[in-house]
């Protein structure tokens, strides 16, 4: 018993020392200690007195800590700095798959408000930064989300739009029905597994983009009959036209229907589509006929010829302003998506030399080329995400379904880092 009583008084006095300890180096005036002392397993309570330290760099680190007290980062959600609101977003999003297994009430409701200031937070970056973290969670709050989905900023409210599970089929539609931008109507378009309710919404906006992009999602469940409305105003709309020839289960009817007005590379693309009736194929080919024995019959726009109206000039002014851009950072995926869906090849095509450091020859080599390989490494080389080969294969070079490489397991670049490097020498890019 006496053993005991030493052991406990042993522990009890370390406690206490350690604690004391913590106490004095937190009002002490060395900064890097204090900052250390915010990333270690400090005390609750000296933590929550270093929320309020007059060094943003202590604050940083004591919003990053994982350790502590949501009461410090219901008060860190208010800081002035933009920065630790910030790191504190990344940090809370992490934490909301486990809100609802939070045994206490209070922590959960605390946590829960923290995530409602940060997304009204108004400094996009933040909000931004929560939209990302929380665009894969299945558990995150779903008020959270849709307050994220309507958010007037694009880089805030695509993620949650495109990738959230949490949003159900009735909350996109109420979403396009509230009149959303055509950013955020794209980003929708994009979901996989788009449903039948939801492609009708999109595609009765009228927005050429967003219909662009939803006819490019080839896992987007589309009616017959709202594709036949599509095809109905496609004639005009060049950037509609390749992917809603590349669509998979095309009809015999739209395909003849579409046979009358697209570029004769992609009536060569419809021709070889296996799935057609035999009246679909005669149809096809007698429009393939006609356009031979026309004069000047060689198609227009630039769903024609791959490379057609893309400038191979690096020093065209348009493509030096994408290169200033890519140079202040800004030249980033979104920004490519969005030039896609207006159907500016001439951007989308400066973008990816610039941010692969490719001569802009190159592109347009393996956009002529129509080489699917060439592209795969082109996305890889340039930094974008995967899931974007899908979509620029199609629209930038016009590369038929049957002919196009997709992300390995819907996720990975389906090549080898060397394999990417020749696919590009072959078109000569040093690697």
């Amino acid at each position: 018993m006496k053993l005991f009583d030493k052991i406990r008084a042993s522990i009890f006095g370390a406690r206490t020392a350690g604690y004391e300890k913590a106490k004095i180096m937190a009002a002490g005036k060395d900064t890097e200690k204090r900052r250390r002392l915010a990333e270690s397993a400090a005390p609750p309570e000296v933590l929550y007195f270093l929320a309020e330290d007059v060094e943003p760099g202590v604050r940083l680190a004591t919003a990053a800590n994982a350790g502590t007290p949501r009461q410090a980062d219901a008060m860190l959600a208010h800081d002035p700095d933009p920065d630790i609101r910030c790191e504190l977003a990344g940090k809370i999003a992490r934490l909301a798959p486990s809100l609802d297994q939070e045994a206490r009430a209070e922590i959960r409701e605390l946590t829960l408000e923290i995530l409602q200031d940060l997304a009204r937070d108004q400094i996009p970056k933040v909000r931004q930064i929560l939209s990302e973290a929380l665009k894969d969670v299945a558990g995150a709050p779903p008020e959270i989300i849709n307050r994220l989905a309507r958010d007037a900023e694009l880089m805030v409210a695509a993620p949650v739009l495109q990738f959230s599970p949490v949003l159900t089929d009735d909350d996109l539609v109420a979403v396009i029905g509230e009149g959303a931008a055509s950013g955020q109507l794209a980003a929708i378009s994009r979901r996989a597994g788009l449903a039948e309710d939801v492609s009708d919404a999109v595609a009765g906006t009228l927005d050429k983009s967003a219909i662009a992009a939803l006819l490019s999602n080839v896992s987007a469940q589309i009616r017959e009959e709202t594709l036949d409305g599509i095809i109905e105003q496609a004639a005009g709309i060049l950037e509609w036209h390749a992917p809603l020839v590349s669509r998979p289960q095309l009809p015999s009817g739209a395909a003849v229907r579409l046979a009358q007005f697209v570029a004769d590379q992609l009536l060569n693309v419809l021709q070889n589509r296996k799935e057609l009736d035999a009246a679909a194929i005669n149809a096809v080919a007698a429009a393939v006929q006609r356009r031979l024995t026309e004069p000047h019959s060689s198609g227009s726009g630039l769903s024609g010829d791959g490379a057609a109206g893309i400038p191979i000039i690096e020093s065209d002014p348009a493509h030096a302003g994408v290169l200033q851009q890519h140079q202040a950072g800004k030249l980033l995926a979104e920004h490519i998506y969005k030039a896609l869906d207006k159907g500016d090849r001439e951007f989308v095509a400066s973008a990816l030399a610039v941010r692969a450091s490719i001569p802009l020859e190159t592109v347009a080599a393996i956009i002529k080329n129509k080489s699917a390989k060439g592209l795969t490494a082109l996305v890889w080389k340039a930094g974008l995400p995967v899931e974007m080969l899908t979509e620029l294969q199609p629209r930038l070079a016009g590369i038929s379904r049957t002919a196009m490489v997709f992300p390995k397991g819907g996720k990975d670049f389906p090549f080898t880092e060397s394999d990417m490097n020749t696919h590009l020498e072959i078109f000569g890019a040093a690697s």
